[in-house]
């Protein structure tokens, strides 16, 4: 058809800048690479610094601009701090990946631990969004928030914290779609059963602890599974980057499971 785009010129980020939390490891990681690989330029952000490092040795081979940013998500001040510093090469694409998954017993929570906990993992995803959407609201850009299937399908006990937190996650963007719709795409991906960084080391220590409940749940877990198999952090970052593209350009406020079909089961 006359004057539509190429594949190539609809998956390419080339010109865009994206920020991405949480690209230290895992899935933001990943990511970094897919986005860097379709052109765009980065901003990275993460607490552990090696890692930050680590990421941008593996995307600088494809030749984008990459900027590492360390940053305490949970203090709302360090993400205000953020975005003085991005003034004039501000992103169009914001990825929120960044959160903790800390089991503890729903009767053990204090309000310590739950205030961090919903820190991390909900409000820097309030205050990021809040900060994108005032600077981009009249020109335009894309918001991709990750939750977890925890959200809709609380599975693993010790949870009720996250799964409170990954919820609110998906409500915010759908709210933010609502409201800015029509400069702003957001989407929510719903990742679960990725073989991440983190996941694999609670495997390691219930292992070494012997920690039988832990050790069933992964079992029960991976046999629920219809593709019969944990997916990789790469498996989800495919899905951001078509969410970020002009692939999902008329995509908005939409929940997308990456779970190998755990939800369906």
């Amino acid at each position: 058809m006359a004057g539509q785009k190429s594949l190539s010129e609809l998956i390419s980020l080339k010109g865009k800048r994206a920020l991405i939390t949480g690209a230290a490891s895992g899935i933001g990681r990943a990511t970094a690479i897919r986005f860097a690989e379709a052109g765009a330029d980065l901003e990275l952000v993460d607490l552990n610094e090696s890692g930050l490092e680590e990421t941008k040795a593996l995307v600088e081979e494809f030749g984008v601009d990459v900027n590492l940013h360390r940053v305490d998500l949970s203090r709302k001040v360090e993400v205000d701090a953020l975005w003085e510093v991005l003034r004039g090469r501000e992103p169009t694409v914001l990825v929120n990946n960044a959160g903790v998954y800390w089991f503890k017993d729903f009767t053990e929570v204090d309000e310590g631990f739950y205030e961090k906990v919903m820190a991390i993992n909900l409000h820097s995803v309030f205050w990021m969004c809040q900060n994108f959407v005032r600077l981009r609201k009249e020109r335009g850009g894309v918001i991709i928030n990750v939750s977890s299937i925890e959200a809709f399908l609380p599975f693993a006990k010790g949870l009720a914290h996250y799964d409170a937190a990954k919820l609110g996650v998906v409500a915010l963007t759908r709210a933010i779609a609502r409201e800015y719709g029509k400069r702003i795409r957001a989407n929510v991906v719903v990742p679960g059963g990725i073989e991440t960084e983190g996941v694999r080391r609670l495997k390691k220590e219930a292992i070494m602890k012997l920690d039988m409940e832990k050790i069933g749940m992964s079992f029960n877990f991976n046999a629920r599974l219809p593709v019969g198999r944990f997916g990789e952090p790469d498996e989800v970052a495919r899905v951001v980057l078509f969410l970020a593209s002009d692939l999902a350009s008329y995509v908005n406020g939409a929940i997308i499971p990456v779970d190998g079909g755990f939800l369906s089961t």
